[in-house]
């Protein structure tokens, strides 16, 4: 049924060709993450960033497919729009000009949007500037990392970084229209998906070197395969709340009278929460660790992924913004409404009020569920990492990231073969994407 799925892509032109266009996209992201940024000594790079591995910076590389480690023109990745949208997100609730905005609809979001790329244009050249003064200052061994420091060299990084952001940023809203799939969180996806090769060589050589037991590598493998299978359980789970419509007579018609069920799904925010709280986290991290300054060098120890306090506020930051996006993205009270409109109704619910607190209520407690199933699953990075020294790409964040995104673009590649009546991967219905 897989094969026969695959095969129907190919007789859908318009699927075909949004396929395409990802896949173009990514290789584009990929071929930019190899190329370097003038006036840095690559050798050099490699030995300071093999010393940070298990600091916020070994995340932040994860983030950008390896990039930052090579200092590519793609080296920030796509964390500053992230990180802007974010901070946009949170205006439009205490800004009542960004309130309005949003009220407008369709052409308030797009101004919206466009005030979160100048805020990415902002935060790349502030994390461009400072990644530049940091290199400056490296010396692993008795190589400088840049060759001849200046306001030449910190100018022309902090500019290449920036356009490198800005880069991917538009490739990601390329793939939102006219390919398949969220873009940013494809783009995501493929940078860890391509640090897999490297870190499974890297872990094999500690085990030929005797830092890693062959046993402690089955351990890893089982877990990993355990959580992925956890993953798959709770992204697809649903709460089915059953809806009853009244039958009415439409000219000589009759409509409605039928049973069937709102799907909420337990994980209602899918992967943005770990995403954006692991931008948050990434910032002030980024900048501590880049500055020259006792107290910021202080704070960066204590951002540690490996840290108690790093964990607390990454946990808090993920409850956070699962609640928050559910917000955002789903009200109770307009779903209540449009039930009333169309006579539709919740089994032993009175329709209006009291249906969209019921559904409010029930979100809630689902998304508190959600949220910590996204904790639990996040924090596996600090006990791997701490107990077996392993990379941020076998960790919990880099596996929800993986298999959501992977779930949800095949929702949705099964969504336009199913429209157009042709059979899809599974046997029975649908994989449910984020959208429930």
């Amino acid at each position: 049924m897989a094969m026969q799925g695959i095969a129907n892509i190919g007789r859908v032109p318009e699927l075909k060709r949004r396929l395409l266009f990802v896949l173009l996209m990514l290789t584009v992201y990929r071929i930019g993450c190899a190329v370097p940024t003038p006036g840095i000594d690559s050798a050099a790079l490699a030995v300071y960033f093999a010393r940070m591995q298990s600091t916020i910076v070994g995340m932040l590389s994860m983030f950008s497919g390896g990039a930052l480690e090579q200092m590519s023109i793609f080296a920030l990745g796509i964390m500053p729009y992230i990180s802007a949208s974010i901070i946009m997100q949170l205006l439009t609730v205490v800004v009542p000009h960004l309130s309005a905005l949003k009220k407008e609809g369709q052409a308030g979001q797009k101004k919206i949007n466009q005030y979160s790329r100048y805020g990415t244009i902002l935060l790349g050249l502030i994390q461009g500037y400072a990644l530049a003064m940091q290199l400056e200052v490296a010396s692993p061994g008795n190589a400088p990392i840049v060759a001849e420091p200046g306001w030449s060299f910190r100018l022309m990084t902090m500019f290449t970084l920036t356009a490198g952001t800005a880069f991917i940023m538009w490739m990601g809203e390329q793939i939102n229209e006219r390919g398949v799939g969220n873009g940013i969180s494809l783009i995501i996806f493929a940078g860890i998906v391509a640090r897999l090769p490297s870190a499974l060589g890297d872990t094999f050589s500690m085990i030929n070197m005797g830092e890693m037991k062959i046993f402690e590598l089955l351990f890893i493998v089982v877990l990993m395969l355990a959580v992925i299978a956890g993953i798959c359980f709770v992204e697809q789970g649903q709460r089915r709340l059953p809806v009853q419509y009244a039958k009415r007579v439409v000219g000589r018609r009759m409509y409605g009278g039928q049973s069937t069920h709102l799907p909420l799904k337990i994980n209602v925010s899918g992967v943005i929460p770990p995403i954006f709280a692991s931008s948050l986290l990434m910032l002030p991290g980024t900048l501590a660790v880049f500055a020259q300054m006792p107290w910021m060098q202080s704070m960066a120890d204590w951002m540690s992924p490996t840290q108690v306090v790093y964990n607390l506020i990454y946990v808090t930051l993920i409850f956070f913004f699962a609640y928050f996006y559910t917000a955002v993205t789903f009200n109770p009270v307009d779903v209540a409404e449009n039930m009333k409109k169309q006579g539709g109704f919740i089994v032993g619910i009175r329709p209006g009020k009291r249906t969209a607190e019921y559904i409010d209520k029930v979100l809630t407690r689902l998304t508190l569920s959600g949220a910590c199933y996204l904790s639990l699953v996040c924090i596996l990075p600090t006990v791997l990492i701490s107990q077996f020294n392993v990379q941020f790409v076998f960790g919990g964040t880099a596996l929800l990231i993986v298999v959501g995104v992977s779930l949800d673009t095949v929702a949705q590649i099964e969504g336009h073969l199913l429209q157009r009546q042709y059979e899809g991967f599974l046997k029975k219905g649908v994989i449910r994407g984020r959208s429930g």
